[in-house]
């Protein structure tokens, strides 16, 4: 038995043997300019060897074949189709050491589908942390290596060093459950081959051939002529422990690189001189210290996976809350009576400009909140809705909770400009209690619709809730009135009907169902925003209808009779 196929037999699945057999009559069509490879088919006879006469038994000076004598004959490269495509003529994903393409290097990998993950799907595998072409190219890389056996291979780990190890993890996980490989039959192939080259080396360097005076064959391990590093040691240097002695020589010379590299990289940010600019598509890990990494762990949950929940017990305390909460917005609105101009905290400032203020200041307060890491765990828990794990207060909290800059900046115009209108139009109760149920009731909206469709891995904060309730109740309530935005659209057209800017606002927010954005973008929240917006402005508008009835027009003269007695409250 030859060294090549020395235990590698139990390795090899019964489907080679049979994709073998099944290609040997097309090797007999392939061109004499066919290129041959050396990967071991072990006992598979190539047809050359078949055209060769049969070894004699017995007797000195026959024309006996060696074990070893078996690598002498190239094998026939596998057509490149049998790895890509199947007998029906479909696309098949190369997964046989076997069928490993020529042109194949570890820095490309292999295709490991007939299309390339999308943006969605890369998002939902690994999160926002890489991007879609870094995604794809990882799962190429992995899926290389698992099929060319160099999966534990430490020397082409550094193509991968950019990577997150959760990263590699994940991808690893994502091919081994959509991509079944054999990665140890392919391992064995793979040493199997690599043991050929050293025997094929060492025989080049001792010039001699089978059947001579060297009993060992042509095939050797040892070279003659070195002095081995053991003088007790009779066999001198093989050739496996040359190839080693380089490969830790090049690991060591890697190791220096990185160390003078990063050396200089360190002195040039103790002078304050400028980095090398960063290479397009390749994302560099950044350095935090272990306090920061404390405050991450800590803000962290410690939970594998979501607690075993039925629905309804995920959403009813957060249900319970936003009712009794719209419940006490309602009541607020009705009885609410504005206070005295000199009881007022900033008698000065128009109460309009005075409470929509205070909300865009608390905005702001708890945007700042999160950039102090030991805040974090508290801000995790009950600033954010989160569908995994969803807490009652945090209906009401993310409402006032942002992360990003860009995202409150966007939230606080609008509710600037819309938000002093409507409270000019309604008061101060009702512009409270509409602000609030929208975004609470947005909220429990977008948790419920998580909730039911299973998405446990979503979170979602941020005032758009309540800020599209607070626009929507004040285009309802001027619907049929007509609006320019910065003077458009320019005369003679009157502008635009309330109602349009309504619908147009409604129509973006569908529109983006249907593309990427529903992963970035609360669109539940938005839409259910509006329509706690429009209820509102109708519950207006009825009050006001109630109070022109003859009884309400003498409820409105006593109103008015008291108001002369006292001095004006509100602007």
């Amino acid at each position: 038995m030859s060294s090549c196929s020395l235990g590698v037999n139990a390795l090899r699945s019964s489907v080679q043997a049979a994709a073998h057999h099944l290609t040997r009559p097309c090797t007999r069509l392939l061109l004499p300019a066919t290129p041959f490879s050396s990967r071991c088919f072990s006992s598979w006879p190539s047809t050359q060897q078949q055209r060769q006469p049969q070894p004699q038994r017995g007797g000195h000076g026959r024309n006996t074949v060696a074990g070893p004598a078996l690598l002498r004959n190239a094998r026939p490269v596998l057509p490149q189709w049998l790895g890509i495509r199947t007998l029906l003529g479909s696309w098949s994903v190369i997964t046989h050491y076997v069928h490993l393409p020529p042109n194949y290097t570890d820095e490309d990998g292999l295709p490991f589908s007939r299309k390339e993950l999308n943006f969605e799907q890369v998002l939902s595998l690994f999160g926002p942390g890489i991007s879609t072409a870094g995604g794809n190219r990882l799962l190429r890389i992995l899926h290389g290596r698992r099929v060319a056996g160099t999966l534990d291979d430490p020397t082409v780990k550094v193509r991968t060093r950019d990577f997150l190890m959760e990263h590699q993890d994940i991808a690893l996980g994502y091919l081994r459950r959509e991509v079944p490989v054999d990665e140890v039959a392919n391992a064995g192939l793979r040493a199997e081959d690599e043991l050929a080259a050293l025997e094929k080396g060492g025989a080049k360097s001792t010039g001699q051939t089978s059947g001579g005076p060297n009993k060992a064959g042509k095939f050797k391990l040892y070279k003659d002529g070195i002095a081995p590093p053991n003088k007790d040691s009779v066999y001198g240097t093989s050739a496996l422990e040359e190839v080693r002695a380089l490969n830790r020589a090049k690991h060591a010379a890697r190791l220096k690189l990185e160390e003078e590299e990063k050396k200089k990289r360190e002195e040039e940010w103790r002078h304050g001189k400028a980095g090398p600019l960063q290479l397009a598509g390749k994302q560099q890990t950044r350095q935090v210290s272990a306090q920061m990494q404390e405050y991450m762990v800590r803000a962290q949950s410690d939970l594998k996976e979501p607690p075993k929940m039925k629905k309804w017990q995920r959403l009813l305390p957060s249900a319970a809350f936003v009712l009794g909460l719209t419940g006490l917005c309602l009541a607020y609105a009705e009885f609410y009576r504005p206070p005295r101009r000199a009881d007022r905290l900033f008698p000065d400032i128009p109460p309009a400009a005075a409470t929509v203020g205070t909300l865009i200041l608390a905005n702001l307060l708890c945007w700042g909140l999160w950039k102090v890491p030991p805040m974090w765990r508290l801000l995790n828990r009950y600033f954010m809705v989160v569908a995994a794990t969803p807490r009652a207060p945090a209906m009401l909290n993310a409402v006032f909770s942002h992360q990003s800059f860009l995202h409150m900046a966007q939230n606080m115009v609008v509710l600037w400009f819309l938000g002093v209108r409507f409270y000019d139009d309604v008061g101060r109760g009702t512009f409270l209690a509409t602000y609030f149920s929208s975004g609470a009731v947005g909220a429990l909206g977008t948790l419920t619709w998580a909730v039911m469709r299973n998405r446990l891995d979503l979170a979602s904060l941020g005032a758009s809730g309540a800020v599209y309730g607070i626009g929507a109740a004040y285009l309802w309530l001027h619907r049929f009135e007509y609006f320019k935005i910065f003077g458009l659209p320019p005369p003679p057209s009157d502008g635009v009907h309330g109602l349009a800017l309504l619908a147009l606002a409604a129509a973006l927010n569908i529109g983006g169902i249907f593309t990427s954005k529903r992963l970035t973008v609360d669109i539940t929240s938005h839409l259910v925003g509006m329509g706690v917006g429009i209820v509102a402005a109708h519950l207006v508008e009825r009050k006001r209808g109630a109070q022109q009835q003859p009884g309400g027009v003498v409820k409105l003269a006593e109103a008015e009779a008291v108001a002369t007695t006292t001095p004006p409250t509100e602007g």
